[in-house]
């Protein structure tokens, strides 16, 4: 039986000083105060210039929840979790460029490099991609409002739109379409898989109809394309049962990235100003029904799909390891991967590790002004995350308390 109350395993990683920085990090994230304050004035910061700002914000925030700025220095992170059998997602940090065309082009070659230095190391199996990163998202805006007004399947719909774009737009999402299939492909020959980030609702179709399609191309034969299905909308599990049929009519195997999710706040206000159903679950217990189901349907169709279980949710890791258990198959099974957020949840990937089970961390990285928008969802998580924030402390106390008996 795991449990994921070792904490001697959990941060066998960390030594006593980094533990003592993680107890002071998590503490202040715990006061919505500090992290309302830092969050108004982290971007400012950076933009001006101040002094001293990277420095802080590297040995602190930045250290604990990002590889580093290069893929040199994120090398010897990966390179540390690999030696407790922890493998890693890596995450190019860039959100959407303000360089247009020419940032989308350079985004693509980055994601490339990043692909081609993952296949160089054994302990780096994945890497993260945003659609968001490599195209217009006014234009992913606008096909996905034209999507809502067809009917039909989601790839019908999708193609019935791109009848309905101007010349113009045709091409610019024809050069995103060939970015990303750069991506696949040479992801595809380096056999690194490539997970497609969720985004907001309003984005969201084009996305989920351009990876069911790169899955239709790529995913044959092997696993190289997920995609992230976000389980606090109510629509999801309906959404992964019809992909997996798509999948069964197509011939390609299923790649799934389950989460919660991570634009809850942002959702809810915009359905509320915009005066439409909101997309997000009632209560946190439904988004937890959802999810679990969600897993049992991947784990009872694993010859079609392949699973990864991204979450910090300790009962639905423990969930998945007992489903397989009670089919007899194995906790590393090839179509079954775990991942959780470097810098959070110690507990559980660690002892998933100490079970036999592939499990990783993701790993940002990317100059620290290009990971701003990520630090700040991190922060804001555990912040209003008091559960989350108060589990992670009192885990990192335990630890300090049991090294000073020794």
């Amino acid at each position: 039986m795991i449990s994921f109350d070792n904490t001697e395993s959990a941060f066998a990683y960390k030594s006593d000083k980094e533990l003592k920085k993680a107890n002071f990090l998590f503490s202040t994230m715990g006061s919505p105060f500090l992290v309302n304050m830092g969050l108004k004035l982290m971007p400012f910061a950076i933009k001006a210039h101040l002094p001293f700002t990277k420095s802080i914000i590297r040995s602190t925030i930045f250290k604990q929840f990002v590889g580093g700025e290069t893929l040199q220095e994120t090398a010897a992170v990966a390179d540390k979790l690999g030696k407790y059998n922890v493998q890693v997602i890596l995450d190019y940090g860039v959100e959407g460029g303000d360089d247009g065309e020419e940032g989308y082009d350079h985004a693509r070659e980055e994601f490339i490099k990043v692909i081609e230095y993952a296949a160089t190391q054994a302990n780096i199996p994945f890497m993260s991609i945003k659609i968001t990163g490599i195209v217009r998202f006014g234009l992913l805006e606008k096909i996905d409002a034209y999507m809502h007004d067809c009917e039909g399947s989601l790839i019908k719909r999708y193609y019935k739109v791109l009848e309905q774009l101007s010349a113009g737009e045709k091409d610019e999402w024809e050069r995103a379409v060939q970015r990303l299939l750069k991506i696949c492909d040479c992801a595809g020959k380096n056999n690194i898989g490539v997970l497609v980030d969720a985004e907001e609702t309003w984005i969201q179709d084009p996305v989920d109809a351009i990876t069911i399609l790169m899955m239709d191309t790529y995913n044959k034969n092997k696993v190289v394309i997920y995609n992230t299905i976000q389980l606090y909308r109510h629509d999801r599990l309906a959404f992964l049962k019809d992909s997996y049929e798509a999948a069964l009519e197509k011939n390609f195997i299923l790649g799934a990235k389950l989460v919660r999710g991570a634009y809850m706040e942002k959702e809810r206000k915009r359905a509320a100003e915009m005066g439409y159903a909101s997309p997000i679950q009632p209560d946190k217990n439904t988004c937890d029904n959802d999810y679990n189901a969600a897993v049992k349907f991947c784990v009872e169709h694993l010859e079609n799909i392949a699973l990864i279980v991204a979450s910090h949710n300790e009962y639905s890791n423990l969930y998945t390891t007992q489903l397989l258990d009670e089919k007899g198959l194995p906790h590393n099974h090839p179509h079954v991967h775990f991942s959780q957020l470097y810098g959070m949840s110690d507990n559980i990937t660690f002892n998933l590790a100490n079970s036999h089970c592939s499990v990783s961390k993701y790993l940002p990285f990317g100059p620290i002004k290009d990971v701003i928008p990520y630090l700040m969802r991190r922060a804001q998580e555990n912040s209003s995350a008091v559960g989350q924030t108060g589990r992670e402390l009192s885990l990192i106390k335990k630890e300090m308390q049991r090294r000073k008996k020794k």
